[in-house]
């Protein structure tokens, strides 16, 4: 497995960029410097994240999100085995 992040990746297993691989590996998120821990998909080049809003859901079951602008650090909780 690489140690680069994907530019973009997403907790949704019905997303064209999940990666259960990385995903279980642990993966943080540091948004204009401060620590998010409910980010459901990002995007470096782009500059944004998609964090979930409260316990709201959809009609669908799946969390509602809000879309965020600014500066996107992903990186490894864990060291490489």
């Amino acid at each position: 497995m690489t140690d680069t992040l994907p530019d973009r990746l997403s907790v949704d297993p019905r997303s064209p960029f999940y990666q259960e691989a990385l995903l279980a590996r642990g993966v943080g998120i540091r948004f204009n410097g401060t620590e998010k821990t409910n980010v459901e998909e990002y995007c470096v080049s782009e500059g944004w994240v998609r964090v979930s809003v409260g316990k709201a859901v959809d009609r669908r079951g799946m969390p509602l999100t809000l879309k965020l602008k600014g500066t996107v650090e992903p990186y490894f909780r864990d060291e490489p085995a």
